[in-house]
């Protein structure tokens, strides 16, 4: 196998040709840092997309695991699993929610919350259920998380798409009062507490607490999507408990399990009942090593305090961005600068794809969403001065992005 950098191919010959990959090839990876295999190193401002909490290699969980494996990786549904119970437990304390479904990915979560109201609207006599969704909102891949989806690019080519979703845009309550007024099918409001392929947009405090009024008063499910701004990246364990609100559904997935594939569904008294056993199911969910990985990930993170670290480390972050940029922010080159904790986003005013490869380049790892913004979502055990790294790498590049063309 030829390891050069060069002789990498931006597409194996064998790979369905589904990613724009960069001709890059990860070994190995320590804390926040990440080697390829010529033995470049790059600093991890992305995390595997928000997925390694712990970072790489950490020493605490890696052991863990390794005993999981030699104990049992796979147990199916057929049976119980202690480890299920045990990480439900802690997901039912953290959420204050009461059950807890478990999946293998962020998709997996979100049709599973999909499938819920529905049948909570069939529950009701409603004939044809609709679930209120947004846009910019991205729920995932799968024919019914894409027609709920609010991005017509990644939606082209798949119609028809499912039906029974209405949409509105973010954070104005009479939009969503006049798009569902007199209509008796609505069963759900739908959405991610940050909007993360989105561009990185957060949902309002004061519009979170007016949804969930809203849904008290109609007899609605709310529904959380936390796959991406969940477990700790903002700050508190998810994102929606900085309005002091709790949704009936939230779907988790992502760092859950710092690199395992691991989802859930946590459920409130409103939803946690409607699943009755052969309305849902996956083999491989809650599989005892997926389920240590998720036990094992919030004990770390308790240990280390890294929602404190989450938040100092982001808001640092945030700080010294603006400063760095601030010329291009008063000229409106660059849009904006927002987020919470270690889920940032940096719009600029045109595409700038291009960042990704030239940020690699020059040893980092960011990715670029919605055309135009700059997505940084590193590991929670990130440290202020490897925040300063990214701000050295990552902002003249930016400068230098932004300057006209000769």
């Amino acid at each position: 196998m030829n390891t050069t950098a060069q002789g990498i191919e931006a597409q194996s010959p064998h790979v369905m040709n589904t990613y724009g990959r960069l001709p890059i090839a990860l070994s190995h990876g320590e804390g926040c840092r990440v080697w390829d295999v010529n033995g470049k190193c790059y600093l991890d401002a992305l995390g595997g997309i928000a997925v390694n909490t712990l970072g790489h290699k950490h020493p605490k969980l890696v052991p863990a695991l390794q005993d999981q494996i030699a104990k049992m990786i796979h147990c199916c549904n057929y049976y119980h699993v202690p480890e299920q119970e045990a990480l439900a437990k802690k997901l039912v304390e953290l959420s204050g929610l009461t059950n807890v479904f478990f999946c293998s990915t962020g998709l997996e979560a979100n049709e599973a919350a999909l499938k819920l109201a529905r049948k909570f609207g069939h529950d009701k006599g409603i004939e044809r259920p609709e679930i209120v969704v947004y846009e910019k909102a991205f729920h995932g891949r799968s024919i019914a998380t894409l027609s709920a989806t609010g991005n017509p690019k990644v939606q082209a080519g798949f119609g028809p798409l499912v039906e029974g979703f209405i949409r509105v845009p973010i954070n104005h309550i009479e939009s969503l009062k006049q798009a569902t007024e007199g209509n008796p099918n609505v069963v759900a409001v739908f959405f991610e507490a940050i909007q993360g392929e989105g561009g990185v947009n957060p949902m309002h405090m004061d519009y979170l607490r007016e949804v969930r009024q809203l849904c008290d008063e109609r007899d609605w499910l709310l529904m959380i999507d936390e796959v991406q701004c969940g477990m700790g990246r903002t700050g508190k364990w998810f994102a929606h408990q900085w309005a002091g609100i709790k949704p009936d559904v939230m779907p988790l997935a992502k760092g859950l399990g710092s690199g395992v594939p691991v989802g859930a569904v946590v459920a409130g008294p409103k939803a946690a009942q409607i699943f009755q056993p052969g309305n849902h199911g996956t083999t491989f969910g809650g599989n005892p090593l997926a389920m240590r990985a998720g036990v094992e990930t919030i004990r770390i993170m308790e240990e280390d305090d890294l929602l404190a670290n989450a938040l100092r480390v982001g808001a640092h972050l945030m700080a010294e961005l603006k400063q760095a940029l601030s010329a291009e922010l008063a000229s409106h080159t660059v849009r904006e600068i927002r987020g919470q904790g270690l889920m940032l986003g940096i719009e600029l005013a045109q595409p700038c794809a291009a960042l990704v490869g030239q940020c690699a380049t020059h040893g980092l790892l960011i990715s670029v969403t919605a055309d135009t913004v700059i997505r940084l979502v590193p590991p929670l055990i990130m440290t202020a001065a490897e925040a300063d790294e990214v701000v050295a790498i990552l902002c003249p590049l930016i400068k230098q992005h932004l300057l006209p063309a000769n």
